[in-house]
């Protein structure tokens, strides 16, 4: 994340976002338990040790927010983000990574991620972007989704793009407005405010191209918008 990310909401005091944090690292979970413990608006609700413990501890749990390490031994966090984010009612996902240009990231984006985080990300920084990601915000800089597509994205990049264009070519001038502008990072208030509507308006567009490109959520319609090269 960086400075041209849009400022994160802070959910009312009525509003608590329940968190799983999903590390084969018993020390990282309890290092993230810590740091969460002083948000009044963020309850770490349940804790999994390996992707194949997910959809139990989601039936358990109901989290909001899934914390979600991308390296364990049995079921990784890619496999699992993939089987979680096909289910109806997903949690948002937030893979946990070492390092910021790595394939499996990408990987995880388009299976339905909401973003990531480095693993020495500042504890205020986890919090800004668990309360994003709950608020149906991305968290992903348009220079980050960049780095992203361009280090790992360049094989088959020319059918990549040729794909995406036909994915989006039954959309209305409005709807890749707004998709184009989700690619740049733009927040539902920003393109409120850019293309001159409501910020109701914006989210009824975000859900129509959610159904139309038979996506479930804005950081993949960004992505597919980077892959058709709406923003070069």
């Amino acid at each position: 994340m960086s400075a041209e990310d849009p400022p994160a909401p802070t959910p009312g005091p009525e509003r608590v976002i329940r968190v799983l944090m999903v590390d084969d690292d018993a020390l990282v979970r309890a290092g993230l338990s810590m740091m969460l413990a002083g948000a009044p608006d963020v309850r770490v609700v349940g804790e999994a040790a390996d992707g194949a413990e997910v959809p139990a501890a989601v039936d358990a749990h109901r989290p909001d927010v899934v914390l979600m390490d991308i390296r364990m031994p049995r079921v990784d966090g890619l496999a699992a983000t993939e089987r979680l984010r096909a289910r109806q009612d997903a949690p948002e996902v937030i893979v946990l990574t070492t390092f910021d240009a790595d394939e499996h990231v990408l990987r995880a984006l388009r299976a339905g991620a909401a973003g990531f985080l480095l693993k020495d990300t500042p504890p205020a920084e986890i919090v800004r972007a668990i309360r994003l990601v709950a608020a149906g915000e991305a968290m992903l800089s348009p220079g980050v989704t960049r780095r992203l597509i361009s280090h790992i994205g360049a094989g088959g990049a020319d059918d990549r793009r040729e794909r995406a264009r036909a994915r989006l070519a039954p959309l209305a001038d409005r709807e890749r407005e707004v998709a184009v502008a989700l690619a740049r990072g733009h927040s539902n208030a920003e393109i409120a405010r850019d293309l001159h509507m409501s910020v109701a308006t914006v989210k009824a567009h975000v859900s129509r191209l959610l159904v139309k490109l038979d996506l479930n959520n804005r950081v993949q319609i960004a992505l597919l918008a980077h892959d058709a090269g709406l923003t070069d």
